[in-house]
């Protein structure tokens, strides 16, 4: 039977949880390991196929009312973001194999890891607004103790912050959604939009609140400042994953908001589409602009993606193909670079202790490996090929300059803008690592990590000078799936 076949879809959740439950009970850390390696790659083979083979499937948890249900079903976007999900999942768990020893309380870390993958596969197939809802609220729950892990006053204080903003972007989505259930027959995704019946202003107004609401999780202004809180404190392998993959849920949610509940035609030419275009090109100036003046490691990466994640928010409000396609490119692109220097950074202070840029002189001599993939990673967001970075930032100025807005060519000058000063804050680590000066002396206690904690690194750089320099398979499909949204 189908309906019961459909069901399939929501297996690598089950497993997910069930492997989260054991991982927290288990005593024995390298049992837990297994436990986890093998739970994630075999959730990660299950999801994908499953998506891949069963395009268009659909499962109805439970229905609400008449109107609403929790729901989920496959799609483009469902592959695309499964597929992302768990290829990064899958490597960034082996570095923190080896980066948790340093960290300790590995049963809460792998278990909420092994939960927090459940909750963006959920989110990933939602299949309407209320569902999707309750899945960003529950990875906003599941990624909170990553955030406070190491149970500091410092730790205790970003994870509410963290949570605090969260709960108040979704409450603005929230929002959103009561100001157009009202307005159109239907809560289900359908590209291109529902039918809208409601007062536009009104509508507009919804439209307004779920993109500046969902936008919090991506980091956009006003409401961004949760990730220069987060991501100092948290463990490396998780701000690996907050950056380069839990504010891709909030690029998600703002992506079934607005091209399949609004519809781009709603949204296009009016006063939202200017408002977050401007909001998009201020976080991309402003958090360039923190990140060249910070001195904490992983906090400079923090504004980064604040800066990043936004060429993602930029490119969908161009309303183009061209856009549309460089801003998923763009969601590809960072999330591997981003991971790379997450973990890096993670690699370096796991071998060193050090957390300031300035302390990082000569480590590219002990740890040549990390320190070339963080150079290799650096490219690719500033846009130099053939890093993948280059590709979606073309796409992104062509897209944004077909329509020859004011705007939009604003928003071209100050991506270019960025990427230099993306170049200012990111090269100068890499060319202090690597050329200290002649005095120098490297200490001898320095030394590379483990191959297990090298090999994601490794992998994530291939991918992003492979696709760099391949992108048209990738940028075909985004293309087609454009061509059924705008």
């Amino acid at each position: 039977m189908k309906g019961v076949s459909d069901l399939l879809i929501l297996l690598p959740v089950l497993l997910s949880v069930a492997a989260a439950i054991a991982a927290f009970k288990m005593k024995d850390d390298k049992q837990r390991h297994k436990l986890t390696a093998a739970a994630v790659i075999a959730n990660s083979v299950i999801a994908v196929a499953t998506a891949l083979s069963r395009p268009g499937a659909c499962v109805t948890v439970m229905n609400i009312s008449d109107r609403l249900s929790l729901s989920f079903a496959v799609d483009e976007i469902s592959v695309f973001f499964i597929v992302l999900v768990s290829l990064i999942w899958c490597f960034v768990q082996f570095h923190a194999f080896g980066y948790m020893v340093h960290e300790g309380k590995e049963a809460q870390f792998f278990g909420f890891f092994l939960l927090l993958y459940a909750s963006l596969i959920m989110l990933a197939m939602a299949a309407n607004a209320v569902t999707m809802y309750m899945c960003f609220e529950l990875m906003t729950l599941c990624s909170m103790p990553l955030v406070l892990h190491s149970g500091t006053a410092v730790s205790r204080s970003a994870a509410f912050k963290y949570l605090g903003y969260s709960t108040l972007g979704a409450a603005l989505a929230l929002m959103g959604f009561f100001l157009l259930y009202n307005g159109c027959a239907s809560m289900d995704f359908v590209p291109g939009g529902v039918q809208l019946t409601g007062d536009r202003d009104l509508l507009l107004t919804a439209a307004f609140l779920t993109s500046v609401g969902f936008g919090c999780k991506a980091g956009m202004v006003p409401l961004q400042m949760w990730l220069t809180e987060a991501h100092p404190v948290a463990p490396s392998p998780a701000s690996a994953v907050l950056s380069g993959l839990i504010t891709k849920g909030g690029v998600i949610a703002i992506i079934r908001s607005v091209f399949y509940l609004f519809g781009a035609e709603f949204i296009q030419g009016t006063w939202v589409q200017s408002a977050v275009l401007v909001l998009s090109v201020i976080t991309i100036f402003m958090g360039s602009m923190l990140a060249l003046r910070e001195k904490l490691l992983k906090k400079r990466l923090a504004y980064s993606t604040i800066s990043n994640v936004s060429y993602v928010i930029f490119g969908l409000f161009t309303f183009t193909a061209a856009g549309f396609t460089g801003a998923l490119l763009q969601v590809v692109f960072h999330a591997l670079a981003k991971d790379v220097l997450f973990l890096a950074a993670g690699s370096v202070i796991f071998a060193t202790g050090y957390t300031k840029v300035d302390e990082l002189k000569g480590v590219g001599r002990r740890m040549p490996v990390t320190m070339w993939c963080f150079a290799v990673a650096a490219l690719s967001l500033i846009g130099i090929p053939p890093a993948g970075g280059f590709a979606a930032k073309w796409y992104l100025a062509i897209g944004a300059l077909e329509n020859g807005a004011m705007l939009n060519t604003v928003g071209v000058v100050v991506l270019m803008v960025s990427a230099l000063l993306t170049a200012f804050y990111l090269l100068p680590i890499v060319a202090d690592a690597f050329f200290p000066g002649k005095d120098f002396v490297p200490e001898e206690r320095i030394m590379e990590v483990p191959a297990k904690m090298l090999v994601p690194l490794i992998v994530f750089c291939v991918l992003i000078i492979v696709l760099g320099i391949l992108p048209s398979g990738m940028s075909g499909c985004f293309d087609a799936l454009a061509g059924k949204l705008i």
